[in-house]
């Protein structure tokens, strides 16, 4: 059993970690971090998309703006 481990060990740490080992061995800042970019530029592209959708759904007057309306008590 304990092969199997060492296996998922071996996997994970000479293979699928080996991209992100050579990331940080760069010299350079921005090649280095340029995942994280990646990633903060699709975090940014869909929060401006949620956006839009809020605006247009805010502006298409669906909701139900009465105070009462929500009163449960």
């Amino acid at each position: 059993m304990d092969s199997f481990f060492y296996g998922i060990e071996d996997l994970f740490v000479n293979v699928l970690f080996a991209p992100f080992d050579a990331l940080r061995a760069m010299e350079n800042w921005w090649g280095a971090n340029s995942l994280n970019w990646i990633f903060m530029l699709i975090g940014a592209a869909a929060f401006v998309y949620w956006m839009l959708e809020l605006k247009k759904y805010n502006d298409s007057g669906e909701e139900n703006k009465d105070a009462t309306a929500h009163s449960y008590l």
